[in-house]
């Protein structure tokens, strides 16, 4: 392997060659191909890491193209998955990159069963029912993760290991952070970039073994605030997950059929009985006019978007009610 393209990073004195040897042997999973997520696999991409595990269940629109820096119109114009457009972009970048890519909503059984053999998870979902299950996952199996927050002009973020630090769960009362989200309030790009570079630098510390202080950082770009506080004495003795006697209960909360995307007037539903193949014969017998890609099938019903991916997940998008979308579903299928 040619390390002259690393020469600049070799040279930084709390790396060198062997430090770089390290990175090289990692795996690390991004979680969401978002804003954050783009950000971060070009930067691990670009910084060396050996084997990179993406996930989302999106696709991409025009409105992501502000800020998700992997994608291009023609991604949008094409409706690619986010992670297949995003896998393109990353072997054009460097080559002998190994990239496991998923069209899948993260649960339970997606971590169980895909992010085992992981040294590292780094946060780049949307939403804190997510975050609690990469917590749980994470400190029953000791991998660590780095949480990451954006929205409007503001980022937040803080690493998580366990055996060492409090998780994720110790914090959540005093993460400085609105009910908000990037789709209903906006976000500027300098503060996305803001958000990785404090993950990279936290995940390169992790994956050099280098020491790393137990601390949460937040700010407002647009203000010029920036602050900073340590946890390492927010540990709970009745945490569920890092306390005494710990649960894990977001590894074991049952599976919804119906879910509500935060912040996009989009609910999700799943049912493996509904495949590609059906959903077509049943969109051709009904006279339902559609458009596909080797990925997914989008078409109109009672005046809303339904997009469906392979596994029998659906999209259904200008809803927010699960009720309302168990009643179209029950219309459309019976």
């Amino acid at each position: 392997m040619d390390l002259e393209r690393y020469s600049r990073q070799i040279l930084y004195k709390h790396i060198g060659q062997q430090g770089q040897a390290q990175i090289l042997n990692k795996h690390v999973l991004i979680i969401g191909m978002g804003a954050l997520g783009t950000h971060l696999a070009e930067s691990l991409v670009r910084t060396g890491v050996g084997e990179i595990t993406i996930v989302d269940r999106d696709y991409i629109e025009p409105s992501n193209l502000q800020r998700q820096t992997l994608f291009t119109e023609q991604d949008a114009m094409s409706y690619m998955p986010k992670v297949v457009a995003a896998s393109e972009h990353l072997k054009a970048i460097r080559s002998d990159i190994v990239i496991h890519q998923h069209i899948d909503h993260v649960d339970a059984y997606f971590l169980e069963t895909n992010a085992k053999n992981i040294d590292l998870i780094l946060d780049a979902t949307d939403n804190f029912e997510t975050r609690q299950l990469i917590n749980d996952f994470a400190y029953a199996n000791k991998v660590p993760w780095i949480y990451g927050g954006v929205v409007q002009s503001t980022y937040v973020e803080a690493a998580f290991i366990p055996g060492e630090t409090p998780c994720f769960n110790c914090l959540v009362p005093n993460i400085p952070t609105i009910n908000m989200t990037c789709d209903t309030v906006g976000v500027i790009q300098p503060a996305v970039t803001m958000t990785t570079s404090l993950q990279m630098k936290d995940a390169l510390k992790i994956m050099l073994t280098s020491e790393l202080p137990t601390k949460l950082t937040y700010g407002d770009l647009w203000e010029g605030s920036h602050h900073s506080f340590g946890f390492s004495k927010m540990r709970r003795a009745t945490c569920p997950t890092c306390g005494e006697r710990p649960t894990y209960p977001y590894l074991h909360a049952n599976n919804r059929n119906f879910a509500t995307l935060c912040g996009r007037d989009t609910i999700q539903y799943q049912n493996s009985d509904i495949t590609q193949e059906i959903l077509e014969s049943f969109l051709i017998k009904n006279h339902i006019s559609y458009q596909s890609n080797p990925y997914m099938i989008r078409f109109k019903y009672n005046g809303h978007q339904i997009v469906s991916f392979k596994g029998g997940r659906m999209l259904i998008h200008g809803m927010t009610n699960p009720n309302d979308a168990k009643t179209l579903i029950n219309q459309l299928f019976g």
